[in-house]
């Protein structure tokens, strides 16, 4: 029996995880939020780990994610999003355990006209972005035994995010307007959940980051399209451009990944993201 910590386990990610935690029954789930443990706080870690059955695996979805708010909430996010990830690497690497970090495609500019590699070389343009990039540098400094997992576009059933966004709008109106000049891979976070599960059963050692989403492109409209489209709603969707919609933090154009390395070394061959959105739909 393998112990698996996952931290900020009330979000998205942590929930889907517990979706489908009794499809793995060699895997025992010690499930976390910032009230149990505080990964700012590395004594806290560190008697957390302590206090604990001997922890195998750390999947950390502790993150700050609220994009325009770091704006102006820069050092709340770097506390979390970096000087957390390196609390957890350090542990990690004092308790012998393997750290399974998840990160973002907005360490990228967006400038790039070709899905992103992991070969290529971040350069984030909001804070969210650029705290995450250090939390991953920080990680790949302290502990060997990782694996980072950069996303793009996460949404599911559970917590906030674009798609639930979407469907609450539908409830009070007739016509949206969403960004159409943003392009990426939304990722369903059961799919991820599942690809996470999975390199933990393997026991693989083929650490490094990686980049995974599901299959396909395309815009923040698109995606709301297809969403109405998928519960058969008939909110008129309107193209507009980001200058339209101005936010705090300025977001990556074309931020799709390339997740060729991800397939070949977990043998995991996503979904289209269409397909994946309609199984969000129902699970909802």
């Amino acid at each position: 029996m393998m112990n698996v910590l996952v931290t900020g386990s009330n979000g998205q990610l942590g929930s889907c995880i517990k979706d489908i935690e009794n499809q793995y029954e060699g895997l025992n789930f010690i499930y976390t939020d910032y009230q149990e443990l505080d990964v700012c706080n590395l004594n806290d870690v560190e008697g957390f780990f302590k206090t604990k059955p001997k922890i195998d695996y750390c999947i950390n979805c502790a993150a700050y994610t609220a994009v325009d708010k770091a704006e102006t909430d820069v050092e709340k996010a770097f506390e979390i999003n970096a000087q957390g990830a390196k609390n957890l690497a350090l542990v990690c690497n004092e308790q012998g355990a393997i750290l399974i970090h998840i990160s973002t495609d907005f360490v990228f500019d967006g400038e790039k006209k070709e899905p992103y590699t992991e070969t290529d070389v971040p350069k984030p343009i909001s804070v969210y972005g650029s705290s995450k990039l250090k939390g991953e540098v920080a990680i790949q400094k302290t502990l060997k035994t990782h694996f980072i997992i950069r996303t793009s576009w996460l949404y599911s059933e559970h917590g906030a995010n674009f798609m639930k966004t979407m469907l609450r709008l539908a409830e009070t109106r007739d016509e949206v307007s969403v960004v159409s000049d943003q392009i990426g891979s939304p990722t369903y976070a059961g799919d991820l959940a599942l690809l996470l599960l999975e390199i933990v059963n393997s026991n693989t050692k083929s650490f490094g980051l990686y980049h995974y989403s599901n299959e396909g492109q395309t815009s923040w409209y698109g995606f709301a399209k297809a969403i109405f489209e998928s519960c058969k709603n008939s909110v008129r969707v309107t193209p507009i451009s980001s200058s339209q919609y101005p936010t705090a933090a300025t977001r990556p154009k074309h931020s799709v990944l390339d997740t060729a390395r991800a397939k070949k070394v977990f043998n995991s061959i996503p979904y289209k993201w269409e397909i994946s959105l309609k199984k969000a739909i129902e699970n909802r």
